[in-house]
């Protein structure tokens, strides 16, 4: 899902300058440096979930390379798919995986792409402060955002505890967001299967912050660092999908007990880019350093395994 730029813009310079420090301490078998020798230009856009995470890496390979320019965008996963399967950006940044149709159209545009799982998310259900409701269920948060949903207020939820009388005030991404694809998947059983009368708020998550915050009946649904960021002004709703109720926290994403909401984050780089040192090399330090990063500004590192199984096809791929 997609936010405005620098959605956390203190951390996100915390995080650069943690960079700097971890990028000494990389098992890489090339200098994630670069040196003096790289120069050139790398364009990403996609999601905004993932955005602020690949900004902070920029900021930290940037200060080492001097040479080289990183510019992040975040027009949405699928507004990001959009430019880059038109040969406008070297990679994706995505917060759910490519689909057939994306996949179709980079094929059309004559782009080759490869998939980089980059760091972990719990996709958060939040509400406002006042809200009594700690915990739902998968069904009844499906009986809310569902296409054929009539539901208008709290109230008209069957099986709250504790009941609540308050109108629903529902905000969420619009259709090019990759959380839209992925919540509507993992709710509503099918991708794109969502009410319309609900605050569409394209890629600016800080409208449904604003407007959660603004309403007692209020609810949203962004990723967790965002969450983060503004607690005290909304409240993560547990979910319970038949094995108890569970936060949206790293360590139930890491733990696999946040289901069906856990979900991968990915970059996805082009053949082209691939090509081309300064990308491999950003590559190559966006890996060494993520797992150093991610947790400063609220991202879900990657599990030993995932870190491992990513560098390695990372090399496989560099030509």
């Amino acid at each position: 899902m997609s936010s405005p730029k620098l959605k956390i813009p203190a951390l996100i310079g915390a995080a650069a300058v943690l960079a700097l420090g971890v990028a000494a301490c990389s098992d890489s078998g090339s200098d994630s440096s670069g040196g003096s020798n790289l120069s050139g230009n790398i364009r990403i856009d996609g999601s905004s979930t993932v955005g602020p995470l690949t900004e902070a890496i920029a900021e930290g390979f940037q200060a080492e390379n001097p040479d080289v320019k990183v510019t992040v965008g975040t027009s949405g996963t699928g507004g990001g798919f959009e430019k880059f399967c038109a040969g406008e950006t070297d990679a994706n940044d995505a917060s759910s995986e490519i689909d057939s149709e994306q996949e179709k159209l980079c094929k059309d545009g004559g782009v080759e792409w490869e998939e980089i799982q980059i760091a972990n998310d719990a996709l958060s259900i939040v509400v406002n402060p006042e809200n009594p409701v700690k915990c739902m269920t998968v069904d009844q948060v499906s009986s809310i955002w569902e296409n054929d949903s009539k539901l208008t207020s709290w109230s008209e939820v069957e099986g709250l505890n504790p009941s609540f009388d308050a109108d629903l005030a529902l905000f969420g991404p619009g259709t090019d967001s990759g959380t839209f694809e992925y919540f509507t998947e993992a709710i509503n059983g099918e991708e794109g299967n969502q009410r319309k009368n609900y605050n569409n708020v394209g890629e600016d998550d800080n409208q449904s912050v604003t407007g959660v915050a603004g309403a007692p009946g209020g609810m949203a649904y962004f990723g967790y660092s965002f969450l983060l960021e503004n607690e005290g002004k909304v409240r993560g709703m547990e979910i319970d999908s038949g094995n108890g109720c569970v936060p949206p926290s790293e360590e139930t994403v890491q733990d696999g007990t946040y289901t069906p909401l856990a979900r991968p984050l990915f970059i996805y780089p082009s053949a082209d880019a691939l090509a081309r040192p300064e990308f491999d090399e950003f590559m190559r330090y966006y890996l060494d350093n993520v797992n150093e990063v991610a947790p400063s500004i609220g991202f879900i590192g990657l599990t030993d395994q995932q870190l491992t199984d990513n560098k390695k096809k990372l090399e496989g791929l560099i030509k």
